[in-house]
């Protein structure tokens, strides 16, 4: 995958994590209304430090052997069935109107307290966060996989394009919690997850027949 590519799928595969309602949008939103807009980029801080951390390891330990054919074209499957997966649960989501706004669960237990810096929290909530584990042991590991391709530059084109999508959406929250204005409008958020999940499709069928014929 060029490196061009492999920015621009990261970039809309994180915005499609990032939009979804969960633990670090619920801290984000608390977060931001007690300390203001900063307090949005600085939970992505923390969660890409995190995230920074565990690429290192992951590179340092097994580089070697995620460049072996039949390591890549498993990673490449499980993840682009991962992908496939998420993508599908994300359209019926929206159709069936469980998605329909910003607003998370009522019943989902409290992230983190909004006394706590954000930075912590970013990379607390995101450390048990089972859905981030998740994501990491397979879609994130198959771009890491497609990444070592392109080298020193895939690598950091991918982390790029993924924090990037992070910094951008959750500083949007953060700005509009902080100033109390309206969210994206109920339509206007399902339009984007479902294209969001549309994509997702598409990009776990393509890291399947990546997976079987490269």
């Amino acid at each position: 995958m060029h490196i061009t590519a492999l920015f621009t799928t990261a970039f809309i595969v994180g915005l499609s994590g990032a939009m979804m309602p969960g633990p670090l949008l619920t801290a984000a939103m608390a977060s931001s209304a007690e300390r203001g807009w900063k307090a949005g980029p600085q939970i992505v801080l923390g969660h890409a430090l995190l995230e920074l951390t565990l690429v290192a390891a992951l590179l340092a330990g097994i580089a070697q052997f995620l460049t072996k054919p039949t390591v890549t074209m498993i990673i490449a499957l499980v993840g682009g069935i991962f992908l496939v997966y998420l993508g599908i649960t994300m359209i019926k989501d929206v159709r069936s109107g469980r998605l329909t706004s910003l607003n998370t669960d009522p019943a989902q237990p409290a992230s983190a307290p909004v006394t706590m810096h954000p930075m912590l929290a970013g990379i607390l909530i995101s450390l048990f966060n089972p859905y981030w584990s998740i994501w990491w042991a397979t879609v994130g590991l198959g771009y890491l996989t497609l990444s070592l391709r392109n080298g020193t530059a895939g690598i950091a084109a991918f982390f790029s394009g993924h924090i990037l999508s992070d910094l951008l959406w959750y500083t949007l929250i953060a700005v509009m919690v902080s100033q109390g204005r309206a969210f994206l409008s109920p339509k206007i958020y399902q339009a984007i997850l479902m294209g969001c999940g549309l994509f997702m499709v598409v990009l776990g069928i393509s890291f399947i027949y990546s997976g079987l014929w490269s």
